[in-house]
């Protein structure tokens, strides 16, 4: 028996000729008689591309016209085929279609042999509120999907800023006894940035980059990008600008550079956006980085935020070239921050490859109040950038330290030589913002190391600093206008005596228990029989302070993982 194959001819910027329609009409009129079930199927067929397909989008010199698109059912072409066996179906989960970048955890080294600690900060939280959305429906994460600096810079912990932006942040360091294993300690390092009130904020030219394509069709998408970037814009004052380009196929302009404080016109034309076509990111790339050029405010802020899945099927499909394209438009002083929406088809690496290489910030807006943290709660941080290229080098003293293991920051990890270079490139920091990192350590009187002392090293040939320094760290930073960097150094003293981790801080320990959460979501590798439950533990008896209900939530979703 034949069954009916649906093709589809549809593009963002091209419809089909009469002629073509016509034949197509032709055909559908001499296909042979179809039974009624196939006839149902093939209206929920045409149903679905109408709401795929709702929009169609062209651009003009004055802005992006859009138009209403019935799919008429002539565009519908079948064509008899066999009937697909049902053991030959592959089904994919939408889980699968999602794009992670390899992320696998970084491993245990020796202070013998290797030191020396290098890596870029990050300020993405993105995997935090990725992986939310994920427990929150039911499922655990791809181990891709977790990235453990992320879970753990997702929360802010109780750091004090510099009361000077010539020195625009102190470091912190604690440590205390891991709490997965006693043989272990935890090395917590933080950075918190100099504080600027919203009201002190530079001037902004932002260009919105959204994403209006048919995948963008669902309502924690298009509809969440739409309100979000409503709530954002309510930030701004007559000083700031904002023009809002969109992509489908063909890139255009929906709104030119628009005062700040015109909220009407903006949430106008926010209002008006809607979904269909296929995907051209590069085009909506090239052109929201010519208008946030031809807006430029020296000493301000100019920024282009791109709001997407990350599906960009259409143009420049290479990762590696479309970072090519964002790298080279860093220079010119226009950074690029990456809002991640939906699921099923949502490419995670891309997003956050964009916002590495363009000197910005990827977040993932899961919910309205993703949305509210990031675009208003955060916005100092989001928007300005205080510090750039902030790389952080730590030297363990082997004399007191024998092992060492970096939580995290595996796609961040510089060469040892990267750390002076300052041609090479690194993350930015914001305003206010915190950046935390976690070593797992062995002391060099442990009676349970991770690696076998090397054989053929003479103890007695080492020339070790007599020193009761753990380990130093340094941190390189440039000014944001600047191109020759500064350091900072501080020594990390060794404790004397037991540093259990029930005398650490609240933050600390609540640090470690988000820590700890997500190895166990990537395999749980390093923390031997640690569980779900004991984390859940630590994280409710440390949640402190807890204003927004962020680190209750955190509980949350301990528990949702565990009964997994």
């Amino acid at each position: 028996m034949l069954s009916l194959a649906v093709i589809v001819s549809l593009t963002g910027c091209e419809q089909s000729a009469p002629h073509e329609v016509d034949k197509q009409q032709s055909q559908v009129n001499n296909a042979a008689p179809i039974n009624q079930t196939d006839e149902q199927q093939l209206e929920l067929q045409a149903q679905k591309i109408q709401m795929q397909h709702a929009v169609r989008y062209t651009a003009m010199p004055q802005g992006m016209m859009h138009e209403s698109v019935a799919m008429p059912r002539s565009e519908l072409q079948l064509q008899p085929m066999p009937r697909t066996p049902i053991d030959d179906v592959v089904v994919v989960s939408e889980q699968e279609r999602e794009n992670y970048l390899k992320s696998q955890q970084n491993p245990v080294k020796q202070v013998g042999t290797e030191p020396v600690s290098t890596f870029s900060i990050d300020v993405d939280t993105g995997s935090y509120s990725n992986t939310r959305r994920m427990l929150n429906m039911g499922k655990l994460p791809p181990n891709d999907a977790v990235r453990e600096e992320a879970f753990i810079n997702y929360f802010d912990y109780d750091y004090s800023a510099p009361n000077s932006i010539a020195t625009p942040f102190n470091v912190h360091t604690e440590m205390a006894t891991a709490p997965w294993n006693e043989h272990r300690q935890l090395l917590k390092i933080g950075i918190k940035g100099f504080e600027i009130e919203k009201a002190d904020l530079k001037a902004a030219n932002l260009v919105f980059l959204l994403d209006v394509s048919g995948s963008m069709n669902a309502p924690n998408k298009l509809p969440l990008l739409k309100t979000s970037l409503t709530m954002l814009t309510k930030q701004l004052d007559e000083n700031d600008s904002v023009a809002i380009v969109v992509y489908a196929g063909a890139a255009g302009v929906v709104l030119p550079a628009t005062k700040g404080n015109d909220q009407q016109t903006i949430s106008a034309a926010l209002d008006k956006l809607a979904a269909g076509g296929s995907t051209n990111g590069e085009q909506g790339i090239e052109l929201a980085y010519q208008i946030a050029a031809e807006n430029f405010k020296k000493g301000g802020i100019n920024r282009v935020i791109l709001a997407t899945d990350g599906d960009f099927n259409v143009g420049t499909q290479s990762i590696d070239k479309l970072t090519e394209l964002v790298a080279s438009k860093r220079k010119t002083g226009i950074a690029l921050t990456t809002l991640g929406f939906g699921q099923g088809n949502y490419n995670d690496g891309l997003m956050e490859q964009l916002a590495n290489i363009g000197n910005g910030q990827h977040a993932y807006i899961d919910n309205i109040n993703e949305a509210r943290k990031v675009l208003v709660d955060e916005l100092s941080s989001t928007m300005q950038i205080i510090a750039k290229d902030v790389k952080i080098q730590v030297e363990f003293n082997p004399q007191q330290v024998a092992e060492y293991r970096l939580i995290g920051y595996q796609n961040r990890v510089l060469a040892n030589e990267d750390f002076n270079n300052d041609k090479v490139d690194a993350a930015e920091l914001g305003a206010g913002h915190s950046v935390t990192a976690l070593y797992e350590i062995t002391l060099a009187n442990a009676a349970h190391k991770q690696i076998d002392e090397l054989r053929y090293q003479s103890k007695e040939d080492k020339k070790l600093a007599t020193s009761n320094e753990l380990a130093f760290v340094k941190v390189r930073y440039k000014q944001p206008d600047a191109e020759q960097s500064k350091l900072i150094t501080q020594a990390v003293a060794t404790p004397k005596g037991e540093l259990p981790l029930s005398q650490a801080s609240q933050d600390f320990k609540f640090a470690a228990a988000v820590a700890g959460f997500a190895q166990l979501l990537k395999g749980a590798k390093y923390i031997g029989d640690w569980q779900y439950e004991d984390c859940a533990k630590l994280a409710t008896a440390n949640k402190g302070i807890d204003t927004f209900g962020y680190r209750s939530e955190f509980v949350q979703l301990v528990n949702n993982a565990a009964a997994l």
